[in-house]
């Protein structure tokens, strides 16, 4: 029997990414083309190792309101459960129900953004998606019909080349995650010659409200408060961020509720069959 050496394929992963992204930061000179190239290199990433159930774009979060997100660098969305993506002027706009995880891609996790530095940057874009009003109705599951399920989690994060704090890092890189509140809280993060990281949060979601879903997914991050941060190596930073974000599209959400369609018929005052 042959076998394949685990830790040099995943070597060889990290090597080609950090690589790819090295590349895009050191020759792209202008700022919005630099940041679209690190944007497109992360995507393609993302496409090339998830499971073909997400889809991976830069796109504006949209709910059956017509209320928007800020736009949003990297959306993991489903493609099997969301049956409509809008697409209009090269903006993707895609259902807030759709959505798995969301992050900000910075070639660096040192700046400012005006006078709010890029982690907090990164927290309201991840909150102006968690706001969304989102629906949740029954659906089919092996010929059962099953009731609408509670929201899920929506993943947020940030994604970065480097790091150039140069006193303290994993204190000040702490401080700056620490100090985000209710929705615009960071699950976890990438920094690619430096490590990946996630936070751990002490707080559960009250499986005693039953009904009201948004409130009661909402109330979950208000009230979660910060615990730990826990880096990998430098050598492990893509690796091990994979992993992490794996574990959390497959463990901590699964699949995403089924949509409400007829919420958003409901805008254009039309109706579609409830019952088949």
């Amino acid at each position: 029997m042959n076998n394949v050496e685990l830790s040099a394929l995943f070597c060889g992963m990290q090597k080609q990414m950090q690589s790819q992204l090295s590349t895009n930061r050191e020759f792209i000179y202008h700022p919005g083309s630099k940041g679209d190239a690190l944007e497109n290199a992360w995507i393609e990433w993302l496409k090339n190792y998830l499971p073909n159930r997400y889809s991976v774009d830069k796109a504006i979060v949209i709910d059956y309101h017509g209320n928007t997100s800020d736009q949003i660098d990297i959306v993991i969305y489903d493609n099997w459960f969301t049956p409509f993506i809008f697409n209009q002027n090269g903006f993707k706009y895609i259902p807030a129900e759709g959505v798995y995880a969301v992050f900000e891609v910075k070639p660096d996790i040192r700046g400012n953004v005006g006078d709010v530095n890029y982690i907090q940057y990164a927290g309201q874009k991840i909150a102006s998606v968690r706001k969304l009003d989102r629906t949740s109705t029954s659906m089919i599951n092996s010929g059962q019909k099953l009731p609408a399920r509670p929201l899920t989690k929506i993943i947020g994060g940030i994604l970065t080349t480097t790091n150039s704090f140069t006193h303290n890092s994993n204190d000040t890189i702490k401080k700056h995650i620490s100090s985000l509140t209710d929705l615009e809280g960071i699950d976890l993060g990438c920094i690619v010659d430096y490590g990946s990281f996630f936070v751990q949060y002490q707080g559960e979601e009250d499986t005693n409200e039953r009904t009201d879903f948004r409130k009661r997914i909402c109330d979950y991050y208000q009230n979660r408060t910060f615990q730990s941060l826990v880096f990998s190596q430098p050598e492990n930073s893509l690796i091990t961020f994979f992993m992490q974000l794996t574990r959390y599209l497959q463990q901590a959400i699964g699949t995403v509720p089924a949509i409400d369609l007829q919420a958003y018929m409901n805008t254009i005052n039309e109706k579609i069959d409830s019952e088949i």
